[in-house]
């Protein structure tokens, strides 16, 4: 049962851990990254569709499954993982709208966690310098919740109130393994702090 689930899980962290290895250590462009951690995905996939295929039909037919199966579901994944957040998982319509400004891996990321968390709230997602006093807040001239050089904003705050230390602290490893940097910090509020860096 542990492999299976294994098994079931590793596509995701082929395409979320990878993406993030070849942007933050390999130096790729994002979507170059985003691309060579989703083919990675879709030859997995396609594997596990064709050992399918074997077992019970008795025939291998590999390029039948990447075409018919794992083509559709890799992109149909990333495409939805890329600019879709259900209202459920926003603070309010102004962080929704601004999903599609956050950093294309950090969105796969967000999206690939709320298949397990179906309760993640993100609360913040961009900023500007005067977002900073009205948070009573000093202004953070580094932040990377601003949209950095390349036209994205890196960083996200997630909900942590409300919920056990233990679906807490399970985001947050997730979110270090996964390749991103995490801090959690007290503001206006407690809440988890994500970023990716920049390269």
């Amino acid at each position: 049962m542990l492999a299976l689930g294994v098994l079931g899980v590793l596509p995701f962290v082929v395409l979320v851990r990878g993406s993030a290895y070849l942007y933050a250590n390999r130096g790729w462009p994002t979507w170059l990254a985003l691309a060579g951690a989703a083919a990675a995905t879709l030859v997995l996939v396609a594997w596990y569709g064709t050992w399918l295929t074997r077992r019970f039909t008795g025939r291998v037919r590999f390029a039948s499954v990447v075409k018919w199966v794992a083509l559709p579901l890799v992109l149909g994944y990333g495409t939805h993982g890329l600019v879709f957040l259900s209202s459920a998982h926003a603070a309010d319509e102004r962080v929704r709208a601004e999903f599609r400004a956050t950093h294309p891996l950090l969105r796969v990321a967000l999206s690939t966690l709320i298949l397990a968390r179906q309760d993640l709230l993100i609360t913040d997602l961009a900023r500007v310098p005067a977002d900073y006093p009205r948070m009573g807040l000093p202004v953070n001239d580094r932040t990377l919740h601003y949209r950095q050089g390349d036209g994205w904003v890196h960083a996200v705050d997630l909900q942590t109130g409300g919920r056990s230390e233990i679906v807490n602290r399970f985001v947050e490893i997730y979110f270090r393994a996964m390749g991103f940097r995490t801090l959690r910090h007290v503001g206006t509020a407690d809440h988890l702090h994500v970023e990716l860096r920049m390269h």
